[in-house]
């Protein structure tokens, strides 16, 4: 089964709220590269669950350690979720920043392997993906959805 590599929304964002007080949005993820929402970005030995179309995205042949996005994992089968022998702990990290270089890897937080090139960061938020075929917009924060 192969699962991945599918742009699964069009037309970008509906709606995006950010904090008034956000920082670090030159590299965030999320929102400092724009487009579509992609899932299981499979590239050589890597994979991202979730990447921005706006962002890098390594081709699938690319061995390049360079599409950053949330629920990354470096040196593993990508189409089944599986890291290589004895890297379990080593190449997987969380939430990484969009960055054009591969090593040192930028990450929030310290919820990532035991890797060399990892530099650990400040976590920047809290991410929420909402996808709808027919939604044109979702209700704000701090307001509840309706059944």
């Amino acid at each position: 089964m192969n699962p991945g590599r599918e742009v699964v929304t069009e037309g970008g964002p509906i709606q995006e709220s950010v904090s008034n007080n956000a920082q670090n949005m030159g590299d965030d993820p999320v929102f400092s590269v724009g487009g579509d929402l992609a899932f299981n970005w499979a590239y050589s030995n890597n994979g991202a669950r979730i990447v921005l179309t706006g962002g890098r995205l390594s081709e699938a042949s690319m061995n390049d350690d360079n599409t950053h996005g949330l629920g990354n994992h470096f040196s593993c089968n990508p189409l089944t979720g599986i890291a290589a022998r004895g890297q379990e702990t080593v190449w997987n990290h969380e939430i990484s920043n969009i960055q054009d270089s591969p090593s040192p890897t930028l990450v929030q937080g310290t919820d990532h392997g035991t890797g060399s090139k990892y530099v650990s960061g400040p976590v920047y938020g809290n991410y929420a993906i909402y996808v709808s075929e027919d939604a044109s917009s979702f209700p704000g924060p701090g307001q509840k959805t309706g059944h």
